[in-house]
């Protein structure tokens, strides 16, 4: 099993941040919806993914350069690295 990137292993699969509500607040703002949620884990800000119409998430990254996403949605555990292009599921 290769070693994950430095992004991700240094994340606490216990203590990664939630989504306080399901909701991306940038679409309701917009009055979109979106697909799936993301969650920021340097900040907490949560956005749609990339297969919603407005990409939020990955807009964060792009402004922002914090590094890692996880899932929002229910049953899925995972997180993803955007500059290293690397998934993990906890």
């Amino acid at each position: 099993m290769a070693a994950l990137c430095s992004h991700l292993s240094a994340l606490d699969p216990a203590h990664l941040k939630t989504a306080p509500q399901h909701v991306c607040p940038e679409c309701v703002a917009l009055g979109d919806t979106w697909v799936h949620l993301r969650v920021c884990q340097e900040c907490g800000h949560v956005g749609c993914c990339d297969q919603s119409k407005n990409t939020h998430a990955t807009k964060h990254f792009h402004a922002t350069q914090h590094p890692v996403v996880s899932s929002a949605e229910r049953g899925e555990r995972w997180v993803y690295c955007y500059p290293d292009q690397e998934f993990a599921e906890y």
